[in-house]
């Protein structure tokens, strides 16, 4: 179990069964393998603390490693091994071809991208349910169904949702779909908890609220998908929606699901031209915005950066120039799946080293960026250094 703002608890999957909230073992589920592990709760400020020391100790190549999360397609776990390996990342984005037919060897898998239980990778997936679901065997209620019902429906399939993610050893999952918009013929209409804004804003904190127990929960895609209209997977979608009407409307879910706690905020790749022509991952405006107005004091990760190059715009061709300049707005966690091989990881790494070497990005936002993404490991972790007590937090298990 993984607790919000006094702490966090890891509980294994066997401790999961008695709760009405843990989801049901599906057929691909392999219950066999897992021992009790219990952690007692710890202080976030503490965690954050021993994750400066860390990173304070790191050289500047192990730094630009950790706040970048590859992937490589495959189920291979000697191969998955090798490219953590090779290129030291700090995390794995999971997608459908790295997904095997069972939980079991899911497990196998995020085994073998874990170099060294002391301080696990971030490893994440897309598992909203629905039209986004990388686990087969995940029968929960989506968005397509939670959209209509009660904010306590939303909290019950995410408490299972994560309870499946959790089992199978991913921490992150990128599930929380915080978008609005009043029709349904928008690209984001299916996977978004409804309209109007304040229905699924009550929707989207239960998911965080039920999630959270189990895995560190996302909200994606800030500003919002909702107001420009587009596919971001292959275009730049661009709106001129004035910033007073993003906040009463669009800001509204993204807001509640801070309020519940969610550790993690996921950058779209979406123009707001009131606010900034560049697109939000790429604009410090916008990474002001989310911490100094919005009050969010965890780790922001962009949503797949391939898709800038994908959009076909030209100022977007260099992917390790996309990085760079998205380390710089403020994000802490560098994400890439289309066109991410252990030679473009490499290099994206390599030029974050080259852009703080050169005084292009402070070596304070890369420290900053690489504390917070070393922060989440330790908690993952059980922060790395035994069971830290919290003054305020009792023990869990």
């Amino acid at each position: 179990m993984l607790l919000g703002a006094c702490g966090f608890a890891l509980l294994a999957p066997a401790a999961l069964d008695g709760g009405a909230a843990s989801a049901a073992p599906g057929p691909g589920t392999d219950r066999t393998a897992h021992a009790q592990v219990t952690v007692a709760a710890a202080s976030t400020a503490r965690i954050g603390e021993l994750a400066a020391l860390d990173v304070a100790a790191m050289s500047t190549r192990e730094k630009a490693a950790a706040v970048v999360m590859g992937h490589i397609p495959g189920s291979d776990p000697a191969a998955l091994r090798a490219f953590m390996s090779e290129t030291g990342a700090g995390g794995f984005i999971l997608m459908g071809a790295n997904i095997p037919q069972t939980e079991g060897e899911l497990r196998m898998i995020t085994e073998a991208l874990t170099l060294d239980p002391a301080l696990p990778p971030l490893i994440g997936i897309d598992e909203e349910g629905g039209d986004v679901a990388r686990l087969p065997w995940d029968a929960l209620a989506s968005a397509l169904t939670l959209k209509t019902q009660p904010a306590a429906a939303a909290e019950r399939a995410f408490a299972g949702r994560g309870a499946l993610v959790q089992r199978a050893g991913i921490g992150v999952n990128f599930g929380v779909v915080a978008d609005v918009t009043p029709g349904p013929g928008h690209f984001i209409w299916r996977r978004s908890f409804g309209w109007p804004a304040d229905d699924a804003a009550g929707r989207v904190a239960a998911a965080v609220t039920g999630e959270g127990a189990q895995a560190f929960s996302t909200l994606k895609h800030f500003p919002g998908h909702g107001a420009p209209a587009g596919d971001s997977h292959t275009s730049i979608p661009t709106t001129d929606l004035p910033y007073e009407r993003w906040r009463a409307v669009d800001a509204v879910p993204f807001v509640a699901g801070i309020d519940a706690g969610a550790p993690i905020v996921m950058f779209g790749h979406l123009a707001y031209t009131a606010v900034d022509a560049a697109p939000a991952s790429l604009s410090p405006e916008w990474h002001r915005i989310l911490r100094d107005e919005l009050g969010f004091t965890g780790a922001a990760v962009t949503d797949d950066l391939g898709m800038l190059q994908a959009s076909g715009h030209p100022a977007y061709r260099d992917p390790v120039a996309n990085a760079v300049a998205a380390l710089a707005a403020g994000n802490d966690l560098l994400l890439g799946v289309m066109f991410s091989t252990p030679e473009t990881t490499s290099a994206i790494i390599d030029g974050i080293v080259a852009a703080v070497e050169s005084g292009a990005v402070p070596v304070a936002r890369l420290d900053e960026a690489a504390t917070r993404v070393h922060a989440l490991r330790l908690q993952l972790a059980g922060a790395g250094r035994g069971m830290l007590p919290c003054a305020d937090c009792a023990p869990v298990g």
